[in-house]
């Protein structure tokens, strides 16, 4: 049996949904990144896993928003069920809009390019907005899909 190391992604809870986040709780860490295209990120990844575990706490829906802040940095939010130690914590509020995307990442601006009209067409204004890599590209190739969530704090 082949392991396991992302989980497969169910897109109908998060396609063409709004959310409502109260001060739901993140960890938040960098990824070096070149041109956009992640660096270290299994790393950093395994690094937050390994504190999340050893503060026995758990990751809320393998949720990881990712926020390209420059073509050479992306901030990294994992969603956790309490405060980490030794970890920035974060808590983030408001109301938020999210899409499902499924291709290759060379996609990503197309992508892009249709959140920004959906969410204008649902009345929305986008604050800020996010990028949920569902699964890495291994495991995206066993399930045969690789899905990627454009989450946006609107209003």
């Amino acid at each position: 049996m082949e392991e396991e190391c992302c989980p497969k992604f169910d897109p109908e809870p998060w396609d063409g949904k709004v959310i409502e986040w109260d001060n739901k709780k993140f960890v938040k860490d960098k990824v070096l990144t070149l041109f956009y295209m992640p660096v270290n990120f299994g790393r950093v990844m395994r690094k937050l896993d390994r504190k999340v575990r050893d503060a026995g706490a758990g990751i809320i829906d393998n949720l990881c928003l990712s926020d390209h802040t420059s073509k050479w940095n992306m901030d990294v939010y994992l969603a956790v069920n309490k405060q980490i130690p030794d970890t920035k914590n974060v808590n983030i509020s408001g109301k938020f809009l999210s899409k499902v995307y499924e291709g290759p990442f060379k996609d990503t601006k197309k992508w892009c390019d249709d959140f920004e009209v959906y969410a204008k067409e649902q009345g929305y204004e986008i604050n800020k907005w996010f990028m949920w890599y569902t699964t890495c590209p291994k495991c995206a190739k066993k399930y045969g899909a690789n899905y990627v969530v454009i989450i946006a704090d609107v209003n």
